[in-house]
């Protein structure tokens, strides 16, 4: 019985992640039922629906009700918006679901940042009062804090997809999806619900409509990414962030400017191997149900400016912001001075979408600011030479210095993404700067040589040539499935002996 309700039941302790063993069980069950069914689209996709659902309530409790609300709410505004015989009921439909969704997002994520505000600024003493767990409680009778509020799982990644769905039915980019399952089904889909990569409705819901498809290369592939993913989460994120990275975080001034910068250096791997990872296993179990996701990530640190580098790092979300902010902005079109100015209105915005925080809104700030001065820089050369940024780009000296410059400005700008608080965060660009005790530095390489050597590692792999990658990569894919089996088996025991016994979420679930 006790065993029945770990697996039927939520526990906060007991989240369903991909790195744990409970998840694949999770997975073999629902695949052995897809077999019988996978065939018949309306009953397959209304299964798929039911078990995202389940899989949401084992990774957030009872806040799969708001999904649920969510689901309700912008299938019946995306019909309203396509059925509307004037313009401006359309409007005002597509502004009322992004209303709604924004109210909710704001909620959950930005109710004690504002509230601290408003307090601090005008020296009153609001209280935070979550009324969802009001009236869970009522409705249940349980028990749920009402002074605290929880962010729910996921809920920046969903309510960015169904923002997409209503905008893109405004614009006539497509149909509205009509039947709710379906729609929910877009909406909840699990392999990439919690993190990402945010899917857009005119890439995801035509799928819905197809006959399934999986080739032995897209299984090969699937096989591969969900591997991947592992080994970097696992092997490489988990392992440094536990041991190294965390501890440096946590108390920047118990350790030397050396084991800062280290530390630095090591978030910057552990981040993304901890996301791309994710990505990596939500595309390729999603690719084994038939359903393909965009690719979020394009080795990002090999980056030549700022505006590459968006390009490659979370690209569901980077070109988000582009086509549901920046260009509604204005964008480039009104001229070079307000092109600057909404590049900054995005980029701090999306600082904050990661959090509700000084800390996120200057990493936004930062990445904001190396966007303007990037095209500032393009605009000169431009003028002084039309040819030099395509001269140049091909140089392997300048294109060193690019990489090199662009990598240690985001990992600059990571401090303040990671660090516990502002305090911490200058606290460790102080010790980097101040006390770096470079004569210590052959005894720290010594006594942290595992996590300096993975560290290393990371980021070898990382910057190794694309083709190279594309090589072992169609290696595997064309493999013998006995040699498929093989790797399998030893990665997972690899990845078994290295494992940590801490629970190690991903980090984008917090978002």
């Amino acid at each position: 019985m006790d065993i029945l309700k770990d697996i039927l039941l939520y526990s906060e302790a007991k989240p369903l992640l991909f790195t744990k063993f409970y998840f694949w069980g999770f997975f073999a069950f629902l695949l052995l039922i897809y077999s019988f069914i996978y065939k018949k689209n309306p009953l397959r996709n209304a299964y798929l629906f039911f078990m995202s659902l389940f899989f949401y309530y084992k990774s957030g409790g009872y806040f799969f009700s708001l999904i649920i609300f969510s689901t309700i709410a912008d299938f019946t505004l995306g019909q309203l918006i396509y059925r509307a015989n004037t313009n401006l009921r359309k409007k005002l439909f597509v502004a009322t679901s992004i209303i709604i969704n924004l109210c909710l997002l704001g909620y959950f994520k930005y109710t004690y940042f504002f509230t601290d505000i408003i307090n601090s600024t005008f020296n009153t003493d609001f209280e935070v009062i979550n009324f969802l767990a009001s009236w869970t409680n009522n409705l249940t009778g349980s028990s749920f804090n009402l002074s605290r509020i929880i962010l729910p799982v996921g809920i920046s990644f969903y309510t960015f997809q169904t923002i997409s769905y209503t905008v893109d039915v405004y614009r006539g980019k497509l149909k509205p999806v009509r039947n709710i399952i379906d729609f929910g089904f877009y909406v909840s889909f699990f392999p990439q619900l919690i993190a990402g990569p945010i899917v857009r409705a005119a890439e995801f819901i035509p799928q819905l409509y197809q006959k399934f498809k999986l080739t032995k290369q897209e299984f090969g592939h699937a096989a591969f990414l969900i591997l991947n993913g592992l080994v970097k989460k696992m092997l490489i994120s988990d392992y440094i962030s536990i041991n190294f990275v965390d501890r440096v975080f946590e108390s920047p001034l118990s350790f030397t400017g050396f084991e800062n910068l280290m530390a630095v250096y090591g978030y910057s791997i552990q981040i993304y191997c901890d996301f791309s990872g994710y990505t990596d296993i939500a595309i390729g179990v999603a690719l084994l149900l038939g359903f393909k996701l965009p690719v979020n990530f394009n080795s990002p640190y090999k980056a030549i400016n700022i505006t590459d580098f968006w390009q490659r790092w979370h690209i569901s979300l980077s070109s988000w912001l582009r086509d549901y902010l920046y260009i509604p902005l204005g964008g480039n079109r009104k001229g070079k001075t307000r092109l600057y100015i909404n590049l900054m209105i995005t980029m701090l915005l999306g600082g904050l979408w990661h959090g509700a925080s000084l800390r996120f809104i200057i990493w936004g700030g930062l990445h904001g600011l190396g966007l303007v001065i990037h095209k500032l820089w393009v605009q000169l050369n431009l003028s002084l030479n039309k040819h030099y940024t395509s001269r140049s780009s091909n140089n392997l000296f300048y294109r060193f210095v690019s990489v090199f410059t662009t990598f240690n400005l985001v990992t600059f700008a990571w401090i303040f993404f990671r660090a516990e608080s502002m305090e911490s965060a200058f606290g460790m660009i102080k010790q980097i700067t101040g006390n770096f005790q470079i004569n210590l530095v052959p005894v720290m390489i010594s006594s942290y040589y595992k996590i300096f050597f993975l560290i290393v590692l990371g980021f070898a792999i990382h910057w190794l040539p694309a083709g190279f990658k594309e090589n072992y990569r169609g290696w595997f894919i064309k493999s013998n499935i006995f040699v498929k089996i093989l790797l399998v088996v030893v990665i997972i025991f690899i990845l078994y002996q290295v494992k940590s016994s801490e629970l190690q979420p991903f980090i984008y679930f917090q978002f």
